[in-house]
């Protein structure tokens, strides 16, 4: 008869509860899990069949080789150029930083929800309530998380098998994809401890996976030596389908575990739904910017709008210092040619609209996720106590809107100024400043559109509303980026608002087709006010 030691008792004490956790968030979990895999998947295949398409034969790759080497804004936005001895490594050139960036973000929102976001919202009192340890909840989250980066892993793998790229190569990207989740899951974790709301975890998060691309770009710009620092480094630095090197992914084991053990040391040193860094007490008395619905929208995302305006700005700067070699690319690639709105006859408008469609994207992403916000805040029950004063529904709606709305142009401006700041550097003309700011704002209406649609799914179709707008999106995305890669038809194109939109600054901007745009996102918006005025608070 075996004694067990009360050190052994009180982990098991700690952790029980953490099955039951687990099955739970699997089920909370059931239909936003399969959609990051999915979305995973999708950029994969897509590059994968595009790439082998495009680089057919070893002398168009070796073109594309020297003509990425000499380029360090390619370098920076891609990775090393060793990748580009193989047509898979080629793949993971172009993907790796948006595939590990996916996963991040996957790993990021599980966990925080899992743990942070349960503790603001009170859920976790009621949990704890239970016969439930202390470290469950965050045993749960991380498990859980690791089961999602298995899914990832073994979907990548087999979509990546499928298109025809070796078996080898495929399992260490699957791997390599994976260690980048579960590094980014426990960092997350650690975050949740220090700080008191899921703001501050996601934000702080966030910029470390900011930093964690930079450092990759420093670094294979120059000697790579950064690029070691950075858990982004660590992947493109396994080297799939070229040099093929397993020892890297011990720097995801080491840190994932270092990080874990760190989470739950900073676990047994906080109150219950407080965090290690305290925040200051409020003023008695709001002041005049939170005493309407839109000051308090404000409020609630001027700092994700900072996070996106940094963010877009950083690659439109990418896209601008690349703009001045693209009748160079051409040269070596023509075929890239048939990919840019108006061909080669003039590349460099050609590519700078190509371009800005992609950072009008990346804008209609910031205003979908600013719509879902007000969304979340009436999930969590803070809709409520504001319709409970003089408040009404469109008033506070409208305040989510107009935040979406303004920052969605402020973002598009940063992504076009950063654009234009760059090409105007590298052809010394200050006039592609204002050029490429005001032609960023062209695919304005197109964008406003976007976030119309999604403030309908809230005002109509509240429970659906997340899935709903995200298709939207993702539709947009294959209709702007892939229409011509996979030969869709026509009308797939013609769905998406952005079809309609001039493609500056390649074709001149006309007041009609703008107005037209302009005019169908009030309808939507109206229609969502609509609905909203409907329906019930909270369902």
């Amino acid at each position: 008869m075996s004694i067990e030691s009360p050190q052994r008792r009180a982990r098991f004490r700690h952790a029980a509860g953490t099955g039951t956790l687990l099955r739970f968030a699997l089920r909370r979990e059931r239909f936003t899990l399969p959609g990051w895999v999915l979305g995973a998947v999708t950029l994969l295949v897509l590059q994968s069949v595009s790439s082998q398409r495009f680089y057919d034969t070893p002398a168009k790759l070796a073109q594309l080789r020297n003509t990425m080497a000499g380029n360090a804004a390619a370098v920076a936005m891609g990775g090393p150029t060793r990748l580009l001895d193989t047509i898979g490594g080629e793949i993971l050139f172009e993907i790796f930083g948006y595939l590990a960036i996916v996963v991040a973000l996957m790993n990021m929102f599980l966990v925080g929800r899992l743990t942070r976001t349960d503790e603001e919202s009170g859920r976790m009192e009621l949990i704890r309530s239970a016969p439930v340890g202390r470290r469950a909840p965050v045993i749960a989250a991380l498990l859980l998380a690791g089961l999602a980066n298995l899914t990832v892993a073994l979907a990548i793998i087999a979509a990546a098998i499928a298109t025809g790229l070796p078996v080898h190569g495929s399992l260490l990207l699957g791997v390599a994809v994976a260690g980048v989740g579960a590094t980014f899951a426990a960092l997350t974790a650690v975050a949740a401890q220090v700080f008191e709301n899921p703001r501050s975890v996601y934000g702080s998060v966030a910029l470390l996976l900011a930093v964690a691309y930079v450092l990759r770009a420093i670094g294979d710009i120059g000697d790579g030596t950064l690029s070691w620092a950075s858990p982004l480094g660590w992947g493109q630095r396994t080297y799939p389908y070229v040099a093929e090197r397993w020892w890297p992914l011990l720097l995801f084991a080491v840190a994932s575990v270092g990080l874990t053990a760190v989470a739950f040391a900073l676990l047994g040193r906080r109150d219950l739904g407080a965090g290690l860094l305290a925040y200051a007490t409020g003023r008695p008395t709001a002041s005049w910017t939170l005493r309407s619905s839109l000051s308090l929208a404000w409020r609630l995302q001027r700092g994700t709008l900072l996070g996106w305006c940094v963010g877009v700005f950083g690659l439109g700067a990418a896209y601008g210092s690349f703009a001045n070699s693209i009748e160079e690319y051409l040269a070596d690639n023509p075929e890239f040619a048939t990919y840019l709105p108006g061909g080669a006859a003039d590349a460099v408008n050609s590519y700078l609209a190509l371009t800005l469609s992609m950072l009008a994207l990346l804008a209609s992403a910031y205003a979908i996720g600013s719509v879902l916000r007000a969304r979340a805040e009436e999930v969590a029950g803070r809709l409520e106590p504001i319709l409970a004063v003089p408040v009404s529904r469109h008033a506070w709606f409208g305040g989510h809107l107009s935040v979406a709305l303004i920052g969605s142009a402020i973002v598009l401006a940063a992504g076009g100024f950063g654009e234009g700041l760059t090409h105007g550097l590298a052809i010394s003309d200050a006039g592609e400043l204002s050029r490429l700011t005001l032609a960023a704002l062209v695919y304005l209406p197109a964008v406003w559109i976007v976030a119309a649609l999604a403030a309908v799914a809230v005002g109509w179709l509240p429970r659906a509303a997340i899935t709903l707008a995200w298709s939207v999106f993702a539709y947009c995305v294959l209709a702007v980026l892939f229409t011509t890669s996979f030969d869709l038809p026509d009308w797939f194109d013609d769905a998406a608002p952005f079809a309609h939109t001039p493609q500056a600054p390649l074709e001149a901007a006309t007041a009609l087709p703008l107005l037209v745009l302009v005019g169908v996102g009030a309808a939507g918006i109206a229609l969502a006010l609509t609905g909203l005025r409907r329906r019930d608070i909270g369902i």
